[in-house]
């Protein structure tokens, strides 16, 4: 159902903070009404705070009063009576602002805990603003301390908040009558973040919630939004700092309110989780201690893997060499918080996974300590798994370098973007020269080619995180790596006539991604070249030169017999 003049949405936080301005944004876009809960009382602002404009100046008014009334200006007393003015002020600007606008709203003071007060005040505001369609859960509580240094009351105070307060509100309205959920959660609960245990439980709850309330009120638009952290609220100029330092955006209030009204007039309709920002930084852990292995069990399907169905060769969806990368890199740097993968040495295709009758039950990645300390770990990774009668195959290998440096990104000195040859890259694909399909099509053409070098530009598709399956983004974003390797594909189909594969590669180093969506620049060395196979080095840039990544020593093997099986680059079944 549309929202129009005469929706009503319960707002639980709604008057003050992030959620009040999202509250007055949507007013000013539908003119819809509102049930603003909190816990603030709103109350005639008391004579001793009249004429003090800002904080300090509350402070210094709430000392006198104290003084005047012969008690003690504590910190904790003058700070209190700052905070219920502050509040109050903030309620009274929300409504004078969602009224400004085209907007209706009325203030209820309650404790979102408290089920029969939360029940109460939501039926006599209904019988005034009429019944409710939407409700909006914002109210949340941090308690913020490692887990060592928790207590039963902290953890029940931000749980109850989240948990308890959408229970609460959900028992409160017909659900037959209600046309949108919005929960606001956290990247806490999807990435974690230290020292936010019950807050990240407490809203990875509100997601599995928003789910099953989709699921049983199949009416209902139900949209559960993970913010990152906002440039307002709780995100003083200390952490904003904080974020700052370490390349963690946090998210404008007018892009946060836009956001949401874009959420709320989606036409997907199948996204019931949607996150705003990326993780938040984990605290380093130093790797230190004797030298260890990991062994990693994981059960590979084709039906959890979109992306797939875009590399297939002679019908089969094979695992594209930098899929099997991103996974060693990914499941390395996971282990060691506050290192990235950076670099890799000897990376080989030893048998590569083929979703076909070979296919095994179950895949383990070896990860081997070599060295640690605390700016870098070293780790030999290999995937291996048993064939049928129980005998060990081993797939990739490779040698991991992780750091927790952030190295500047080097420049690429000897491109050349001059267009010569200027082959369109749908050539490619529609020929069979490369057999890839949507999530890997990034060669919008070949600017120039020669026996010495090939230069593309190409474009990164975005390729959302369901179709990434099993093998989500990470450490680095393997369609950019695999659209640039197609330039040796290119390559031999366009001096030897014949289809390609790779094998190998001697080592390679990532600085950062580049967006979805967004431009960039292949440039192929050729070292060694024959009818039989090629030996390159591979530079992934910006129009500027700015390197993404570079592969040094990548080698392909060349075959005419290929030609024919690139043709057959589709599953006989679609993915379901």
């Amino acid at each position: 159902m549309p929202i129009t003049s005469s929706s009503v949405f319960v707002v639980s936080g709604g008057a003050r903070g992030i959620t009040a301005r999202c509250v007055e944004r949507m007013a000013a876009h539908y003119g819809c009404k509102f049930i603003l809960l909190g816990r603030s009382v709103l109350k005639d602002e008391p004579a001793w705070a009249m004429g003090a404009k800002d904080e300090p100046a509350l402070k210094s008014a709430a000392m006198g009063d104290l003084k005047v009334r012969g008690e003690k200006p504590t910190p904790a007393a003058v700070q209190q009576m700052t905070n219920s003015v502050i509040a109050q002020r903030e309620i009274n600007e929300t409504l004078a602002e969602i009224q400004r606008v085209g907007g209706a709203a009325e203030y209820v003071s309650t404790d979102i805990t408290d089920g029969a007060a939360v029940k109460a005040a939501i039926a006599a505001s209904s019988a005034r603003m009429g019944a409710i369609t939407g409700i909006i859960h914002g109210a949340g509580v941090l308690a913020d301390k490692l887990i060592e240094n928790k207590t039963q009351k902290d953890f029940e105070a931000v749980y109850a908040a989240k948990v308890q307060g959408l229970e609460n509100l959900l028992a409160a309205v017909d659900p037959a009558q209600l046309h949108y959920l919005v929960l606001f959660s956290s990247v806490a609960g999807f990435y974690g973040n230290v020292g936010q245990a019950d807050y990240a439980i407490a809203n990875e709850i509100l997601n599995k919630a928003a789910y099953f309330y989709r699921q049983q009120n199949p009416h209902c638009r139900v949209i559960s939004i993970n913010w990152g952290p906002w440039d307002a609220g709780m995100v003083t100029p200390q952490l904003k700092a904080y974020f700052e330092q370490n390349h963690i955006s946090v998210i404008p209030v007018e892009v946060g309110a836009h956001i949401l009204i874009e959420e709320l007039e989606s036409t997907r309709g199948d996204e019931t989780q949607v996150v705003v920002g990326g993780g938040l930084v984990s605290a380093k852990i130093e790797a230190k201690g004797a030298l260890k292995t990991y062994r990693l069990h994981r059960k590979l399907e084709l039906k959890a893997n979109p992306f797939l169905q875009d590399h297939v060769v002679d019908g089969h969806a094979v695992m594209p060499m930098v899929s099997a990368m991103s996974w060693m890199c990914s499941s390395a740097q996971s282990l060691y918080p506050g290192y990235r993968a950076f670099s890799f040495d000897d990376y080989k295709v030893l048998k590569g996974i083929v979703f076909d009758e070979t296919l095994a039950d179950e895949y383990v990645l070896e990860l081997k300590e070599i060295s640690k300390d605390a700016e870098q770990v070293m780790v030999d990774a290999k995937v291996s798994s048993k064939t049928h009668d129980g005998k060990p195959r081993f797939h990739y290998s490779t040698r991991i370098i992780l750091t927790t440096q952030h190295l500047a990104r080097p420049v690429y000195n000897n491109m050349d973007l001059t267009v010569r040859e200027n082959i369109p890259g749908a050539n490619f694909y529609d020929d069979y020269t490369l057999f890839h399909g949507f999530a890997f099509k990034g060669v919008e053409r070949v600017l120039n080619i020669s026996h010495d070098k090939v230069t593309m530009e190409c474009r990164l598709p975005i390729v959302p995180p369901s179709y990434q399956g099993q093998f989500p983004v990470l450490s680095f974003n393997y369609f950019m790596t695999d659209i640039g390797f197609q330039s040796m594909g290119i390559y031999a189909k366009y001096f030897y006539g014949a289809g390609s594969l790779p094998l190998r590669a001697g080592g390679g180093e990532y600085y950062v991604d580049v967006a979805w969506g967004e431009r960039f620049y292949v440039s192929l060395e050729i070292h060694q070249a024959s009818e039989t196979g090629l030996v390159t080095t591979m530079y992934i840039h910006d129009a500027d030169g700015n390197l993404y990544m570079k592969v040094m020593g990548g080698e392909i093997t060349i075959s005419t017999r290929l030609n024919v099986l690139f043709t057959r680059n589709k599953l006989p079944e679609a993915l379901g």
